[in-house]
């Protein structure tokens, strides 16, 4: 016990205190519990049906969810400040249209909420239109800009940490996602995968594929409008109700 002891200014310097080990390992278990129901997902379904396999994926998913952000709220001025940009006129806007347009990427499935509230049966789409025409990975890109934006806002070690950790679980979900629809699809799969590309707008500028603007006149992006500028208007009272969460 001794030795542990004396091991614990070098596992947690004021530099990357222990809450930095904690939201890592907070992301790992959310990474493991998220993709490892993703990867399980068609004999899940097998077993006990796709809709009682959504609302499992929910009921797991959304209380893990809940506690990293209750946790990155509560500690996102952790550690150091490795830069201080909050007093510049140009950085509050800036963050606000990062995070608005990473909700327009972070939430493709809006498109089919029916299916995301279990109402109609769950389904894998092999997608080729609207945002995927963008790219073929909008989550993981979504997340990046969600990270580049908060980064320059909090400045911070912790921010820095949470960063490393969500975008580390995205580059892992492109893959495994990839996997996941060339093992249910096949080539039907690799024909889209020609068409499209992970980095935004590269299949475009390449020939490969076109952007169709009809495609984004939806109800669903009228919703995650919507919803941004609810997260705007209600982030104050979000930050109270986690702070009021001890740990």
């Amino acid at each position: 016990m001794s030795s542990l002891l004396g091991l614990a200014p070098w596992l947690t310097p004021a530099w990357f205190p222990a809450s930095h080990w904690i939201m890592l390992g907070l992301l790992v278990g959310f990474a493991v519990l998220h993709s490892g129901l993703a990867a399980l997902r068609i004999k899940g379904e097998a077993l006990i049906g796709a809709r009682a396999y959504r609302v499992l994926f929910a009921l797991v998913s959304l209380p893990a969810a809940g506690l990293l952000i209750t946790y990155f709220f509560n500690h996102r001025y952790d550690g150091i400040q490795l830069w201080q940009l909050q007093g510049e006129t140009w950085v509050q806007p800036v963050v606000w249209i990062l995070s608005a347009i990473s909700f327009l990427f972070l939430y493709p499935a809006t498109f089919n909420l029916l299916e995301v509230a279990a109402v109609a049966k769950p389904q894998v789409h092999l997608y080729e239109t609207g945002i995927i025409r963008i790219t073929r990975h909008p989550q993981a890109i979504g997340q990046i800009i969600w990270c580049v934006g908060h980064a320059l806002w909090l400045g911070t070690s912790f921010m820095m940490v949470t960063c490393v950790g969500l975008i580390a679980h995205h580059l892992f979900a492109i893959w495994h996602g990839d996997r996941r629809l060339y093992g249910r699809y096949g080539d039907a799969f690799l024909k889209v995968k020609e068409r499209t590309s992970i980095i935004p707008f590269r299949a475009i500028f390449d020939g490969r594929q076109t952007l169709q603007l009809a495609e984004f006149l939806r109800p669903a992006y009228v919703g995650v409008t919507a919803f941004v500028l609810g997260f705007w208007w209600a982030h104050p009272a979000l930050i109270r109700l986690t702070a009021s969460v001890n740990w």
